[in-house]
């Protein structure tokens, strides 16, 4: 399995501003803003995250437009990963107990599989039981392959079926802001937690 670690999410910007930058004239600014007239850092707008409407490992099905108002982190796993996904998925309920009882009122945490054909809404229901992740906040969730695929290509991301089994995929972790527009890209499992707490914090309070 590819795992694309950087340890710092300012190097990340630059990757996803090659991204966007080549695939969709939406990105203005790759870098963090400083200097701003009110005096605080704004993260950059690298465009408006893309539509998606899944299956949900709690029940109905989830779509961005639904989550629209809260600041959203969306990542890409699957359950049968056993190397690179249980640490970012350790790491990220770790990350959302520290937003304490803001989480899930003011933020949500959204992991799409990338193994649709195995990964059954009650199969990800024991895997997030497994981490501590089936809370509201959290939202796993799963769909046709075509409907995955577009949520993993939408948002920047790779995934294909491995010749050794599992899956190749890319560990891209974007949040979105409450209007629905996507702001910075981790990139790896790597990232400074508290950086990434920051930037949350940040986009709650614009």
């Amino acid at each position: 399995m590819r795992n694309q670690s950087m340890p710092n999410r300012r190097h990340v910007l630059h990757a996803a501003a090659a991204f966007w930058l080549a695939t969709a004239p939406l990105l203005a600014n790759a870098l963090t803003i400083k200097g701003a007239p009110d005096g605080i850092e704004h993260l950059p707008v690298l465009g408006p995250a893309p539509h998606f409407s899944l299956e949900s490992s709690r029940g109905p099905r989830v779509a961005l437009a639904d989550l629209r108002g809260k600041v959203l982190l969306v990542t890409f796993v699957f359950t049968t990963c056993s190397t690179s996904c249980p640490i970012l998925v350790a790491k990220l309920a770790e990350l959302g107990r520290g937003l304490g009882g803001e989480f899930g009122t003011q933020y949500a945490f959204v992991a799409i599989t990338v193994d649709p054909l195995t990964d059954t809404p009650a199969r990800l229901q024991t895997y997030a039981a497994s981490f501590g992740a089936d809370i509201p906040g959290w939202y796993f969730l799963t769909g046709t392959p075509k409907a995955v695929d577009d949520a993993v290509r939408g948002f920047g991301s790779y995934a294909k079926a491995a010749q050794t089994g599992g899956v190749d995929h890319l560990f891209l972790t974007s949040l979105v802001d409450r209007a629905g527009m996507m702001r910075v890209q981790y990139m790896g499992t790597k990232f400074d937690s508290r950086e990434m707490k920051r930037d949350l914090q940040m986009l709650a309070i614009e």
